[in-house]
């Protein structure tokens, strides 16, 4: 039986039931950590222990201080290397290593991504939506694993940390990664088989409104037989996941000039999402006489949720009787995705080399659901039943001819195919009646996409590094859709220019220069022309426009970018920095989901549909400051915590769109982090925590259409107690002084304007983790 939405000693029974489960796992873990401490570490134990990173690191674990909790953010020699690249990188790019990925112990990629300067991220708090840079919404970000987009349908949620190797930040796009990178490119690197034993356990359960979800990864780094060079990596992660949220909608018709509301429809409920899945990616690498060596990649995720959920709509002002009165929803899907990459490397001579990847793979993923209303009398009025099977195979081949030439000269030739097919299904029925007759029919469809490019990387002087690239990309993408079939092919020149400037060849100060052209596709989704339809109306056989039908517009056209950067960076001498980074993009052809009031083949009076269309030229520019480092550094007299500190301010404008408030889709006006982290002199224990800030904003998105989100504010802070370099102890809290984050759109038809608001109540998440180091 669903527990009701509106009982009130839920919150009451949450919190006991959060004491409860903490206490009982702090208490089985008691006599673990007794045989930990009464044991002595083996030798392959504690050099197990060790960091690591691109690069072994060169010291030893101090046995009362393990690894952990000398990660600290600007003196570990992991970091050390991290803030070195960065500094030595010619192109803008920001690395996180893996000691900033481990130090608060997430239990996902995309907790890591929140914290970093610039990324802000979509949805409630605690709800993890996709990372976006520069404040601007999905799509404008490329996201890639190992160079290669992620699959689609992936969520970074379902990566965990202990599978990433390191994350690369890139402000600017480059012709290797690609150039559909508007607002910038997040690139995460899996597990390396580095040459170094490695045999982590880690086990841990997080804990919200009183409900578990357990989860177990572990990673093995070992050599493959007796080669020197032959090594592998293996990470697993299992977990179950359990939430459960609080539906709470309102919304209301209103006269323009008096505000006297017509129509006001509150809706209440509660969903509850079970969630099980498994993560396994591997890394094998064999290196050979020559120079040459192979890797073999495999990569696999799979899950199964089941969702049940409850609404009750009530209707306080309006005339009409409300479509329904309760409702029981029910819904589950499947998700796996699949992919391995072959890579060769060849030297060719003393100064060249070849790097050819292969790669096959792809995602099937099912779905259905089933939504029963009912009146008062609890007597059944509508049945609506959902179901989609989508499968979808991918094929990608990339080259790269590196060669150095003299001067510090390196000149960089390559391609990127990548050929996608796809088949989907779907049908919706009402009251066992297909709803949308044609358009229920199986879509086939697929894409292609070839890219050249050149890229020259070079030292005029020790002064003066410099970046030239230029990359041409060409998308077709055809659909056998029978109501709508498509077919569109489109091609970018994206040349590139970036450069360092260092003052002094020995000054710790310098600065970067970027003039890009980039781009943003639109999808697949986007440009198939089939409709999605709203299940919320306000009578029978129509809907309102803030909460519209969707379809997509075969005749989209990419959206073009010119971009500027300028930054300037100061380096500290333990590994710290601080940085200011301008940067400025014009975009034209600009895609916008527009909402209109239509006349559908798939219904037999007019219905409000949203759609994507090129909207027309927009700007968006802004600063983004960062400094980390020891305050002992600034004051020899001050402890030595370790600070990071970030601070993005965002300004855009939409032509076309009347002010004030005509920005971009979803981008705020800025964001922030405040975090520290301390490790305690003599006893074993590390504490730390974030603070992470987004302001509240308003969109005005066509003349009559507008969008807000309110304050988005979130606090976590951990504390890790390591019993010896072999186990440790974390226990963390995220979203302390949970604060509710509220959507609103609304919609001006004539005199009248729709509004639809959605609260989302947060809540703090707890956690507890056993690491052991095998």
């Amino acid at each position: 039986m669903m527990p009701n939405a509106q009982n009130p000693s839920l919150p009451l029974s949450g919190r006991s039931n959060t004491l409860r489960i903490l206490g009982t796992s702090f208490f089985c873990l008691i006599p673990a950590v007794a045989m930990a401490q009464s044991g002595t570490p083996q030798p392959a134990m504690a050099a197990a222990s060790a960091p690591q990173a691109e690069k072994p690191a060169p010291s030893k674990p101090e046995p009362a201080q393990p690894s952990t909790l000398q990660r600290v953010q600007i003196t570990g020699s992991t970091n050390a290397d991290d803030t070195q690249q960065r500094r030595q990188s010619t192109a803008a790019k920001i690395i996180v290593g893996r000691e900033e990925i481990e130090r608060f112990g997430d239990d996902n990629v995309a907790d890591v991504l929140k914290r970093l300067p610039g990324v802000t991220t979509g949805g409630a708090p605690g709800r993890r939506g996709g990372p976006r840079m520069r404040g601007l919404s999905g799509g404008y970000t490329q996201l890639l694993i190992n160079g290669e987009p992620i699959p689609t349908g992936f969520s970074l949620e379902s990566l965990t940390p202990e599978q990433v190797e390191r994350i690369e930040i890139l402000r600017a796009p480059t012709a290797e990664y690609g150039a559909r990178a508007i607002a910038g490119t997040i690139n995460i690197v899996l597990r390396e088989a580095l040459q170094k034993r490695l045999n982590d356990l880690r086990l841990g359960t997080g804990i919200e409104s009183g409900h578990a979800s357990p989860g177990v990864s572990w990673t093995r780094n070992d050599k493959l037989g007796d080669g020197e060079g032959d090594v592998y990596n293996l990470s697993v992660s299992a977990f179950r996941r359990k939430r459960v949220d609080t539906i709470d909608n309102q919304a209301t018709s209103s006269d323009i000039d008096s505000g006297a509301i017509q129509l006001q429809q509150n809706e209440t409920g509660e969903d509850h999402d079970r969630r099980v899945g498994m993560n396994v990616s591997a890394r094998l690498q064999w290196r050979f006489t020559g120079g040459s060596g192979l890797s073999l990649q495999p990569f696999m995720f799979t899950s199964r949720s089941d969702n049940e959920g409850r609404r009750h709509l009530e209707q306080p002002i309006g005339t009409a009787a409300p479509p329904y009165s309760d409702a029981a929803l029910e819904s589950e899907s499947r998700y796996t995705v699949a992919r391995v990459n072959a890579q060769w490397q060849q030297r060719l001579g003393a100064s060249s080399r070849l790097d050819l990847r292969l790669g096959t793979g792809g995602f099937e993923s099912r779905s259905s659901s089933q939504r029963l209303e009912s009146d008062l009398a609890g007597m059944l009025q509508r049945r609506l039943d959902d179901s989609s099977s989508v499968r979808e195979r991918s094929l990608t081949s990339i080259g790269k001819l590196s060669h150095e030439l003299a001067s510090e000269h390196s000149l960089v030739t390559g391609w990127d195919i990548e050929l996608i097919r796809r088949e989907e299904q779907r049908s919706s029925m009402q009251n066992g009646v297909q709803l949308l007759g044609n358009f229920n029919n199986e879509v086939n469809a697929s894409s292609q996409r070839v890219a050249l490019y050149a890229q020259d990387e070079w030292n005029p002087s020790r002064q003066w590094s410099a970046y030239a690239g230029l990359r041409w990309e060409q998308i077709s993408t055809r659909s056998e859709d029978i109501s709508n079939p498509i077919s569109q092919r489109s091609a970018v020149w994206t040349p590139l220019l970036q450069g360092v400037w260092k003052p002094d060849e020995k000054s710790r100060d310098q600065i970067r220069m970027a003039l890009t052209r980039s781009y943003k596709s639109p999808t697949l989704r986007n440009l198939i022309a089939r409709p999605s339809l709203s299940t919320r109306y306000p009578a029978p056989g129509t809907n309102i426009a803030t909460s519209p039908d969707s379809i997509g517009n075969p005749t989209l056209r990419p959206e073009l970018a010119t971009g500027v950067d300028l930054a300037y960076e100061h380096y500290l001498p333990a590994g710290g920095l601080f940085s200011v980074n301008l940067f400025h993009r014009r975009i034209s052809d600009l895609i916008r989901t527009v909402t209109s009031l239509q006349t559908v083949p798939w219904a037999s009076q007019p219905r409000w549909v949203s759609q994507p269309r090129n909207f027309g030229h927009a700007v968006t520019q802004g600063i983004e400051l960062e400094a980390k480092g020891r305050l002992n550094e600034l004051k020899a007299d001050l402890p030595a915590v370790a600070v990071r500190s970030n601070v993005s301010l965002f300004r855009s404008r939409v032509d076309g769109v009347p002010g004030p408030d005509n920005r971009l889709d979803e981008q705020p006006s800025a964001t922030a982090n405040l975090g520290a982290d301390y490790r305690f002199r003599g006893v074993p224990i590390a504490v730390g925590g974030n603070l992470n800030w987004t302001p509240s904003y308003v969109v005005q998105q066509t003349t009559n259409q507008q969008r807000s989100s309110t304050t988005k504010r979130t606090f976590e802070a951990f504390a890790t107690w390591t019993f010896n370099p072999s186990m440790s102890l974390r226990i963390g809290a995220n979203d302390i002084a949970p604060l509710d984050y509220t959507t609103v759109s609304s919609f001006d038809v004539g005199n009248l304007r729709d509004s639809s608001e959605n609260r989302s109540h947060t809540r703090t998440q707890w956690s507890i983790r056993l690491e052991l180091k095998l």
